[in-house]
């Protein structure tokens, strides 16, 4: 196996960074004021809904975004009572058009367990061998994208050329297994799934961007509209021939830590829910 991989330990987003208990510096010390707040369930039954619902948002927060390429483009959730099933959106619906419904529930062989639409090939052969090999792994997503699939043709990571960028330093990889062939065998599955370790993000040579989060699929989709935003920023600065001051590692760590953490993925995700509960209703029938 070949890979770009970086050696720093896994980032949790459980354990607390501040000395007084917050997860994040952007959470308030002052009481009383609007902020989100982590979500806190009763029973199996209302994660679940919780989790589905969130899933579907992420879909339509990529057609937002343009991320759809044809039947191409698939998301998924480790389903909270049975974590050897998980939810994925279904194959050939644009991401637009999916919702609570129609989404399909899976086992790590492929199988349709719930739900009336069939699986994305692709789909099931990488997230089932991460989520099967990486129990941790809750959510993962991956979609044909014009910057990040061009920016995976390099063969590289990126550089720490901004405060987005360094939330990616040292917590992402380039995979060059399976390089450019199309994922529909298992055994192309089990060669991308072992550099998920620790990291929550990777860049396919020849093929494009993959996110993975063991916190939420909220976390999985904003780092993935994050990854294609930085390899877009990361091609046109190279486009103009300059060469980029780069943020130094010391500070790229500390940025990471406070701007790149699963928590502040679930934090950004959290307008766009809003904006697409209150634009896209149709999305939670």
């Amino acid at each position: 196996m070949n890979a770009v991989l970086d050696t720093a330990p896994p980032k949790t987003a459980a354990a607390p960074l501040l000395a007084d208990g917050r997860i994040s510096i952007y959470q308030p010390e002052q009481k009383g004021l609007i902020y989100p707040e982590l979500p806190a369930f009763s029973d199996h039954s209302a994660e679940r809904l919780h989790r589905k619902q969130r899933l579907v948002a992420a879909c339509r927060a990529f057609a937002l975004e343009g991320f759809d390429y044809g039947f191409a483009g698939h998301l998924t959730v480790r389903d909270p009572e049975h974590p050897e099933l998980y939810w994925t959106n279904p194959m050939c619906v644009h991401f637009s058009q999916v919702k609570v419904s129609n989404l399909i529930l899976a086992d790590h062989k492929g199988r349709v367990v719930e739900g009336n639409h069939a699986i994305n090939r692709a789909g099931f052969v990488l997230h089932a061998a991460v989520h099967e090999a990486h129990p941790d792994i809750m959510s993962m997503c991956h979609a044909h994208t014009v910057y990040g699939t061009a920016f995976a043709a390099l063969g590289r990571p990126l550089d720490p050329i901004s405060q987005d960028a360094a939330a990616f330093f040292e917590d992402h990889v380039v995979i060059k297994d399976e390089a450019g062939q199309v994922a529909v065998e298992e055994k192309a599955g089990m060669a991308v799934c072992d550099w998920f370790k620790g990291v929550k993000a990777a860049i396919h040579q020849n093929h494009g961007l993959l996110t993975a989060s063991r916190h939420s699929i909220e976390a999985a989709a904003f780092w993935f509209i994050a990854l294609e935003r930085c390899c877009r920023q990361q091609l046109m600065v190279e486009a103009t021939g300059l060469k980029p001051v780069l943020v130094s590692p010391e500070r790229s760590r500390y940025s990471r830590e406070h701007v790149g953490s699963e928590y502040i993925g679930w934090l950004h995700f959290q307008p766009i829910w809003d904006h697409l509960v209150a634009t896209q209703p149709d999305m939670l029938g």
